[in-house]
């Protein structure tokens, strides 16, 4: 897994991981936007990006990339 560093909205470093077949893990006082430039809330140390695009709780990841897709 690679991890990208910088500096959180606190001073305090943030790591971004990019998991193999998954989502984005941000760990840190990152600050997220919606499409519109409004925050949008978190109260976790980490938050999981999707990046697959299946999740129903975008942009947050729900496990659907584990989901095997069924072929007809």
């Amino acid at each position: 897994m690679d991890s990208n560093f910088t500096t959180g909205t606190d001073g305090s470093d943030v790591t971004i991981t990019v998991c193999p077949d998954g989502p984005l893990l941000v760990r840190g006082s990152a600050q997220l936007f919606d499409t519109d430039g409004n925050p949008l809330p978190s109260n976790r140390a980490t938050v999981a990006l999707c990046r697959c695009g299946r999740t129903g709780i975008a942009p947050f990841c729900d496990s659907s990339h584990k989901k095997k897709l069924r072929r007809p």
